[in-house]
């Protein structure tokens, strides 16, 4: 009988960052989970987790505070298909940072802006920056990658650390 062990060797700290952060989400009452963030230059904001948008997403009012405060700069137009199938032209800006949880910074966000009074959305973009991640719904909780290198790349490819 042979037995044989295989190890893999990666370069030192590649696997150290995967899922090493748990935040909780919270259930309003509804299939709708939300994660408790900071939006540097806002202050504390309840993001919808939608793993079905693209994008996260600010409303003008949150758009307001973050330019006054320095925190939100100009990037694009955005052509984004809304659940209903309608069509809309949003603006988009990047935000310094939101840390989720107060566990997991993620540096230079692309926020889609909606005009009026409108929930804040996390979505797969910002996700993206601290893959490989778990949405968990027992317990409910993301499992997050967090890490300089993940949540700081800035959207033009550079790094932001």
């Amino acid at each position: 009988m042979a037995i044989f062990v295989f190890t893999v060797i990666s370069p030192v700290g590649a696997n150290d960052l995967k899922f090493n952060k748990r935040v909780p989400i919270a259930s309003k009452g509804t299939a709708a989970y939300y994660i408790e963030g900071h939006i540097e230059g806002f202050g504390t904001a309840q993001l919808l987790v939608d793993t079905g948008s693209g994008y996260t997403t600010i409303d003008t009012e949150t758009l307001a505070v973050l330019q006054r405060n320095g925190r939100a700069t100009y990037l694009r137009q955005l052509r984004g298909i809304m659940a209903d199938g309608s069509h809309k032209v949003l603006p988009v800006y990047l935000i310094s940072s939101i840390n989720l949880g107060g566990k997991c910074m993620i540096r230079n966000v692309e926020a889609a802006v909606f005009p009026a009074k409108t929930r804040p959305i996390l979505g797969l973009k910002t996700l993206s920056k601290v893959s490989p991640f778990i949405f968990s719904m027992d317990p409910p909780s993301l499992m997050l990658s967090c890490g300089a290198a993940a949540a700081s790349r800035h959207p033009t490819g550079r790094d932001n650390t």
